[in-house]
């Protein structure tokens, strides 16, 4: 499958460049400088301009790709840009161009944003926004909402749900990464909504559940 990675020199991104690469998918990497490329090439991708508040790249980008995980994210300085309409428009681009598999990388409480912690709500709003408008797209979505990011080693392992809060609802962004790869590949979770942090079942066993 020859998948669009946006947002790939992230936190998150560059894992699940890493993961999809080892799975056998032909990966294109969306990122926002060119400085940025070498890294992409170093893990097996093939890299592109992709800045999400510009249009203009997003035909490019979406040459030839069968699906499009969108893991990108503002980091809070951009959420109207990058978080909302960044991404509702790059599944709009998806959806014309014939592109019909899309994973959104969103965020729990992003379907409650008023009960999450005040400082994030604007970005909460945003991923809300973005994420109901990818459900009614018309595209073969997934939508996948991990608790806090951590930095500790992959597990493998995750609890899915709904409604997370509190301080266990952590994850790894390794097992974030090794979970949208996983949905891209589960027919089953086309149409899903669901939350993840770290857990005891196998990813591939938890994402077939659903």
């Amino acid at each position: 499958m020859k998948v669009l990675v946006a947002g790939a020199n992230g936190s998150v991104g560059s894992k699940l460049v890493s993961a999809l690469r080892t799975r056998g998918h032909d990966v294109t990497a969306g990122v926002r400088k060119e400085n940025q490329f070498a890294d992409m090439t170093a893990l097996g991708a093939t890299p592109v301009m992709l800045d999400l508040s510009r249009t203009e790249q997003f035909d490019a980008a979406l040459s030839g790709a069968d699906a499009v995980v969108f893991a990108a994210g503002s980091g809070g300085e951009a959420v109207k840009d990058v978080d909302r309409d960044g991404a509702i428009q790059l599944a709009d681009h998806a959806q014309q161009s014939g592109t019909g598999r899309f994973v959104m990388l969103s965020t729990i409480y992003a379907d409650r944003p008023d009960e999450g912690p005040e400082k994030l709500q604007p970005y909460l709003r945003a991923k809300k926004a973005a994420d109901e408008h990818l459900a009614k797209s018309g595209l073969d979505w997934t939508i996948v909402r991990p608790g806090g990011l951590t930095d500790e080693d992959a597990t493998g392992r995750i609890q899915t749900g709904t409604h997370f809060e509190g301080d266990k609802a952590v994850i790894s962004r390794a097992d974030v990464a090794d979970t949208l790869a996983e949905a891209l590949e589960t027919p089953g979770s086309i149409g899903k909504t669901f939350e993840i942090i770290k857990g005891d079942t196998p990813i591939r066993e938890a994402v077939e559940a659903l």
